[in-house]
């Protein structure tokens, strides 16, 4: 599992004329089962997002299809983690 923590380097002025586009990107994750889930950091310095996927390098792939990133208004970290407690309904995605 993975956790992807975006940092905006534009202005959010900047950032809210690609929301558009970045939601279109994450709904195709979802749709794929891969993004499990997202939003803004508070306050609004960025985003972050819950995800599972067999490698990091396919995460920093799926990262390079992310319109913040090809336009460069944002840094990307991802940290990887091994879920070893998780709440009973959500056996069947952790477990």
């Amino acid at each position: 599992m993975f956790i992807i923590s975006i940092h905006y380097t534009a202005p959010l002025e900047e950032m809210d004329k690609h929301i558009p586009e970045h939601v279109k990107f994450l709904d195709r994750y979802y749709e794929k089962n891969i993004f499990m889930a997202s939003g803004r950091k508070v306050p609004r310095t960025g985003g972050a997002i819950l995800a599972i996927a067999s490698s990091i390098e396919a995460i920093e792939k799926i990262i390079l299809e992310d319109p913040f990133h090809k336009l460069k208004l944002a840094e990307y970290t991802i940290t990887e983690f091994i879920p070893t407690k998780f709440h009973s309904g959500l056996e069947g995605i952790l477990g």
